[in-house]
């Protein structure tokens, strides 16, 4: 087990403080991020939380971020550091990770973003304090760009930093179904969760839409409204590819739409469903995926009747039209405004 506590200039713990306290793995995931590796690997040996796990898994990198690691490891030799020599993708790698771990509480780091000092004590706090029913706590996150810049909140605040909008806490299969609400990268999860969950799905493109569906139809989500993270936006970040024609996101996507189809219980979350996929069928149009355009318009034909526009769509799809230039033109002018910005 991996003991960061020693690197660390905090006031001392006796040893039986330290003991007492749950350990929480940090999995860091890089591929690519030689810019940006340090900074957050920096942000998680500067947690005012002793008891850390730091696992940090290299994705076949092309460029020095291997390099950078390695010399970052030589200055903090027990953290755990794998070289993987083909990029096994995103969930396996997290998979590769979530085997080794040993913290009772996980975080899924990208190499390119960055953990506020306080994030790890804030959300151990409250998940100590809840119910094994509780299988994930997120917060609110900050935007920054590549040079570290701010650019926006996850949800919006007032002058005192407290959200405006009302998030979704509990049980929250239903709103998960409807919209996008949640920063990925805020997420501290419990790891008797993922294990029983099976970890990531390596089958899929993308891990976060999947781990909500099949969390959240049994595990409870807690929110701490404070900005503890900072998400990085860069224009090769894989959710800025749902738009690319002939993009890997979107199959994985019916996927999921296909498992949360099986896990609906009740009208209001076949509706629920029925309304996203609508927005996935948009997509898929705007992408050139012309099958793919067919078989939501089948799992949601399941469901209910397509709306007017989904049905001209569905028509449209038929005869290939080139869309998808105009679509990145357009998508380029819009500005990133937090959650409800986003429906994938």
């Amino acid at each position: 087990m991996t003991v960061l506590a020693n690197d660390l200039s905090y006031p001392p713990l006796n040893s039986c403080q330290t003991q007492l306290l749950p350990w929480v793995t940090v999995i860091c995931i890089c591929h690519n991020h030689q810019d940006y590796v340090l900074q957050a690997l920096k942000s998680v040996i500067e947690q005012d939380y002793p008891t850390i796990e730091l696992i940090v898994i290299d994705n076949a990198s092309t460029d020095l971020s291997s390099t950078r690691i390695g010399e970052f490891v030589q200055l903090f030799p027990t953290i755990r550091f794998i070289r993987n020599a083909v990029n096994v993708g995103l969930n396996r790698a997290f998979n590769q990770g979530l085997a080794l771990a040993q913290g009772q509480y996980i975080i899924d780091l990208s190499a390119d973003d960055l953990l506020l000092p306080h994030r790890i004590s804030r959300q151990v706090n409250v998940l100590e304090q809840l119910p094994a029913t509780y299988g994930v706590v997120f917060s609110n996150a900050a935007y920054i760009d590549a040079g570290g810049k701010k650019t926006g909140v996850h949800y919006p605040v007032d002058s005192n930093g407290h959200t405006l909008v009302d998030v979704p806490i509990g049980f929250v299969f239903m709103h998960l179904l409807k919209a996008y609400f949640i920063c990925t990268p805020t997420m501290m999860m419990r790891r008797n969760m993922l294990i029983e969950l099976g970890g990531y799905d390596e089958t899929l493109s993308y891990e976060d839409f999947d781990l909500w569906v099949r969390s959240a139809r049994t595990y409870q989500y807690a929110y701490i409204d404070a900005v503890l993270t900072l998400k990085r936006l860069l224009p090769t970040a894989l959710s800025t590819q749902v738009i690319q024609p002939y993009n890997h996101l979107l199959p994985s996507t019916l996927i999921v739409c296909q498992k949360a189809f099986t896990l609906c219980a009740t009208p209001d979350e076949f509706q629920a469903l029925a309304a996203r996929i609508q927005t996935f069928v948009r997509k898929a149009f705007y992408a050139q995926q012309f099958e793919l355009v067919a078989q939501f318009g089948k799992l949601l034909q399941q469901i209910t009747q397509p709306d007017l526009l989904t049905r001209l769509i569905l028509l449209l799809s038929r005869f290939h039209f080139p869309v998808n230039l105009f679509y990145r033109i357009y998508h380029q002018w819009q500005p990133v405004r937090g959650w409800r910005n986003r429906a994938g």
